[in-house]
């Protein structure tokens, strides 16, 4: 029987890539989006969803099990990017932010458990950031809720290898999708001490954005962990100096790579 794959935030971007690459070898994909009615060409299953609405996970789990009996991987990806001065930021975004990046795929994880305990196996995937691994200018509580979810994920991991569930951390760097449309920005204000700064540093992140590598490099990877009897629990996947500046920050005095990371965004 082929495997049963359930993504969230399949709808587009990354976790489309991933769907219809999975598709195309033969698993049982389920994907999931707040609008599932404005998408007519999937191709796979797109089901009603929001991470921040248990009884919405719940149904889907729900319907994926009276269709398929099982649910072998969740690929845990929806996710919203935020950006802007943290001073300047409203509170009610920064808790939307954690509240749909890192309790959304807790919440998630919680709906899968029991079904995975009970079926003495399962893989869960959590698609985090390589801004994780470091406080970046004018992203912080993007870098602060995938690092959440990153050290989070750690521990549960821990707690669920004695029933059979692996879980693995994927940390992309940056991909040509929509995020950015999505995006919330806290306003470039014209009297704020930050407005050119953070400006420039914007302009910088939609750039590495639209210039980003192909998600479908993403699909392949993952395709390549669920295949993997005994995958790691952390993978990176971006450029070389992405991946190298991880690397970095271990080795390098903390005010060194605080320095550098200064005169890649043009700030001082």
């Amino acid at each position: 029987m082929p495997k049963v794959v359930l993504i969230t935030g399949g709808s587009s971007g990354i976790g489309r890539a991933i769907g219809d690459y999975l598709s195309e070898r033969g698993y049982q994909v389920f994907g999931t989006s707040r609008n599932p009615q404005n998408i007519t060409n999937s191709s796979f299953s797109i089901l009603k969803m929001d991470v921040n609405d248990t009884d919405s996970i719940q149904a889907v789990v729900s319907e994926i099990l009276s269709k398929a009996q099982k649910i072998d991987v969740v690929i845990n990806n929806a996710g919203i990017g935020i950006t802007g001065p943290i001073e300047e930021t409203p509170e009610e975004e920064i808790k939307k932010a954690f509240q749909t990046n890192f309790l959304g795929p807790i919440n998630v994880i919680k709906a899968v458990l029991p079904q995975m305990r009970n079926q003495g196996c399962g893989h869960i995937l959590n698609i985090t950031s390589i801004a994780a691994y470091m406080g970046l200018p004018y992203r912080g509580i993007y870098s602060a809720t995938k690092a959440s979810l990153e050290i989070t994920i750690e521990a549960m991991r821990m707690e669920t290898l004695q029933f059979g569930i692996k879980m693995t951390n994927v940390a992309p760097g940056d991909f040509a999708t929509n995020i950015a449309a999505g995006r919330y920005h806290a306003p470039e204000l014209k009297n704020s001490p930050y407005n050119k700064d953070y400006g420039n540093t914007l302009k910088m992140m939609n750039e590495h954005v639209d210039n980003g590598n192909d998600p479908l490099e993403m699909a392949k990877v993952v395709h390549k962990i669920i295949e993997t009897e005994n995958p790691r629990i952390h993978y990176k996947v971006g450029s070389r100096l992405q991946k190298f500046s991880i690397v970095l920050k271990r080795i390098l005095p903390d005010k060194v790579y605080e320095r550098m990371l200064l005169k890649h965004y043009g700030l001082k």
